[in-house]
């Protein structure tokens, strides 16, 4: 992949993460599954011990950061703004 489409995406990946900012509707799956689209992008494979069966948010959050294990930064960052694009009715 060249510099200049990884820039783009990066770019677009940025404006995702903004835009998402502007709504306040969003169920809990589709925050689990931008959450998990946004922490593969940032950090990677999660590598996080798995929290207490009692913290069910926390347990939520980190398995769909689990799921995207072996998931590529690029990859994760164009499904994420797309994600985001269908929230917003793009």
């Amino acid at each position: 992949m060249s510099k200049t489409e990884e820039t783009k995406i990066k770019t677009e990946f940025d404006k995702a993460c903004e835009d998402i900012k502007t709504l306040n509707n969003l169920d809990n799956e589709t925050l689990l599954n931008l959450y998990g689209l946004y922490k593969q992008a940032l950090e990677g494979d999660c590598v996080l011990p798995k929290p207490s069966f009692f913290d069910l948010k926390a347990n939520a959050k980190w398995n769909s950061w689990k799921e995207r294990t072996g998931m590529d930064t690029n990859t994760a960052m164009r499904r994420y703004t797309r994600e985001v694009k269908k929230c917003l009715g793009n």
